[in-house]
């Protein structure tokens, strides 16, 4: 990254603004803005999310807000209520109290003396969803948002549930909020009301995996919030992204299909990281395309920012498996519209191991409409397949952070316990962009029962790597909501939708497609063990074709290097460390997979702040007991200054029956090596067709 010092406007920060809400409650911001707006008001970009401020997102929001406040902005970084120093107490996500305080906070910005009354919103992840769910909120002075790694869809597509499957994300993304929710405000900012502020949220913090356990379908807590319910809802320009090795690599496109606003999506090859920070590489100059985003819909400058393709992907080449990458080989695509109308789904038949392509024609006992069954007609052949729950430990986590390795790892292993269909050696290169489907003709021999589809780029000297996946609980084939148990040994036709992905299949490589019954720690398994028949002759798998080097119908402008402010001062005091470890035991048969996130302790230079941040994850199973299954999420938080020493750790575990989950979890607070809080919870809640 290239860090930039002489920017068009001197600015200055001010560390601790607070912002009133209407019940009383003052939230705390930080604000970046041109020195001039004392004289000449500014348009203002807010960014809203519980990360904390001051220490745990300083040095990234160091980057960019003082970045695009130098383009002449008001940039204002807000802790939502009951996080950092704002008042109050955090108890779930995305809630109504924290979008009507994004709206009270975006009517303040308006009428300060600095801002010219047009405001914006910015984020990834959790100020995307922020910034999305606002603008269909539609607050009259936000003019555009700037989203980045997101959903519209917080039950189909979030970190909690995947085609009705519940994701290990359920668990360790509520481990996370257990331990952001409960941290204390910085005594140097709040003064002596830090301890009451910090017992208020210890006293009413309960770990949020209790409440998303309590909605294992789509109801209305997950529909509330949820844009693509009504994606009318939102009036305002919005400039979208995500990376392909994301959780979140599906949303963009949903939006380019559905908004009826101005709008542009790019996807890149990175994990959950801002582009201008994207890893795996290459990074690109994202901040350049925001501030020109920004420059056009909040300051009117005709600056040709919606010209060119709708969407800018990244197609990937392919590439060796492996847990991580620094870099990811390709080249940027254009596409006019989305759905484009270069993409071209091309069916492919499943016959006998075998992914037919359309050179090959039709099998002689191949695929006719006369073949294809009624729902429940037992006709026909059926490959069958019964996965151990070891398949799945080298699948990565659902959303890469890539800190530590968490990418999938070679899937040889993984197909070993898995059905397997591939094409011949490809006689020319396959390129594909958007999301694979595969239609299956499949019975089960239980009422609640998992497909874990997986798309692998097998090389000629056999190693795969993963290019996609998709899940879905075959109780929930209907997508409405209302999941329902299969009946054993019925046939049905189910589709599944893979995630999206940009990527090359080249000459002389195989397209692999990989069914198993278990995905476990990825996925929570269903109750027991599943024999699933899939009927090949009436089974497709369908990609969306996209011809090699097909030109963009519109010239595509290059993307510039990484830009940024340089990052504040910080010194470490203790070294990170990083585990990703599978370890399994042949004489009871057990086996665990192990994940250490630690970032070692950091001084803060310029507060005199040290901080030290430790997550550990555990999930394990033993044998195909598929009621053995469990997981851990422990954190440690610890901020220090002086004779100021405070930390809390958390801890939550979620095992099973076949009927049952039960979670126990505890809450410790700490002042130096004093407990000053203790909490624990042991509550069950039923399985819902899960």
């Amino acid at each position: 990254m290239r860090y930039v010092g002489n920017l068009p406007c001197a600015t200055k920060e001010e560390e601790h603004v607070v912002v009133p809400m209407s019940d009383g409650t003052r939230l705390s911001a930080r604000v970046w803005r041109p020195v001039s707006s004392d004289q000449g008001p500014v348009p203002a970009v807010l960014e809203y999310i519980p990360y904390r401020k001051r220490d745990l997102t300083a040095r990234r929001d160091s980057i960019h807000h003082p970045y695009i406040a130098g383009h002449g902005y008001a940039c204002v970084r807000v802790d939502l209520r009951g996080t950092g120093e704002s008042e109050g107490v955090m108890t779930d996500e995305y809630t109504e109290q924290e979008q009507a305080d994004a709206e009270e906070v975006l009517a303040w910005l308006a009428e300060q003396p600095w801002c010219d009354g047009a405001t914006g919103m910015m984020g990834i992840s959790w100020g995307a969803f922020a910034a999305l769910q606002t603008a269909a909120r539609r607050p009259p002075n936000l003019r555009a948002i700037v989203i980045a790694s997101f959903t519209d869809d917080r039950y189909a597509d979030d970190m909690h549930y995947m085609g009705g499957t519940m994701l290990s994300d359920n668990l360790a993304e509520a481990g996370t909020m257990f331990a952001y929710a409960t941290c204390p405000p910085d005594p140097a900012v709040v003064g002596e009301r830090w301890r009451d502020m910090w017992h208020e949220r210890l006293e009413h913090t309960r770990p949020w995996v209790l409440e998303w356990l309590r909605h294992q379908r789509r109801d209305d807590y997950w529909r509330r919030a949820s844009v693509c319910e009504d994606y009318a809802a939102v009036q305002c320009p919005v400039l979208a992204s995500s990376g392909w090795a994301d959780g979140y690599s599906n949303a963009v496109t949903r939006l380019l299909s559905h908004l009826d606003v101005p709008r542009k999506g790019l996807i890149g090859p990175w994990s959950h990281k801002l582009p201008h920070l994207g890893e795996p590489g290459p990074a690109i100059g994202y901040l350049q395309e925001v501030v020109r985003w920004w420059d056009h819909w909040l300051k009117g400058v005709d600056n040709g920012v919606m010209d060119g393709p709708m969407l800018r992907a990244w197609m990937q080449d392919s590439v060796p498996p492996s847990t991580s990458y620094e870099e990811r080989p390709g080249r940027w695509v254009g596409e006019p519209d989305w759905p484009s109308p270069h993409i071209e789904p091309v069916a492919h038949p499943l016959l006998r191991h075998r992914i037919v392509m359309p050179e090959d024609g039709v099998p002689e006992d191949g695929v006719s409409e006369d073949a294809v069954p009624a729902e429940g007609d037992g006709r026909g052949d059926a490959m069958t397949v019964q996965s151990p729950l070891s398949v799945g430990q080298y699948a990565g986590k659902w959303a890469s952070y890539n800190a530590p390795p968490d990418l999938p790892y070679d899937q040889r292993e993984e197909d070993g316990g898995s059905l397997v269909f591939e094409t011949d050696p490809l006689s020319e290169p396959v390129e594909i962009l958007g999301s694979p489907t595969v239609e299956l003709d499949v019975s089960v021999s239980e009422p609640v029962a998992t497909v874990a589809l997986r798309l692998s780029d097998v090389a000629p000297d056999g190693r795969a790597t993963r290019v996609t996946y998709g899940l879905l609980n075959l109780a929930h084939r209907s997508g409405t909501g209302e999941p329902e148990p299969v009946e054993p040994g019925r046939r049905y036709r189910v589709r599944v939708e893979l995630n999206g992905v940009a990527q090359v299949f080249p000459t002389g490589h195989r397209i692999r497609l990989s069914l198993s019954t278990s995905y476990w720690p990825l996925a929570w398994p269903p109750p027991r063990p599943v024999m699933l028949s899939v009927h090949e002759r009436t089974s497709t798998l369908t990609l969306p074709v996209r011809p090699a080097e097909e030109p963009d119908e519109v010239p595509q402008r290059p993307f510039e290097e990484p830009e940024g402010t340089r990052p504040l001062a910080t010194t470490s005091l203790t070294a990170p460390q990083q585990r990703w470890e599978v370890t399994r035991d042949l004489v009871d048969y057990a086996w665990a997979l192990e994940i250490v996130k630690d970032r070692g302790t950091v001084h803060i230079d310029d507060i005199g702040l040290d901080v030290g941040c430790r997550a550990y994850e555990r999930y394990t199973a033993t044998a195909d007991d598929f009621t053995s299954v469990g997981g851990e999420s422990a954190w440690t938080m610890r901020f220090r200054r002086d004779d100021w020493d405070v930390r809390v750790e958390t801890r939550t575990q979620l095992t099973c029956s076949e009927t049952e989950f039960f979670v126990d979890a505890t809450l410790d607070g700490y002042e130096g090596e004093r407990r000053v809080f203790s909490r624990t919870w042991n509550e069950t809640l039923p399985r819902d067709c899960l």
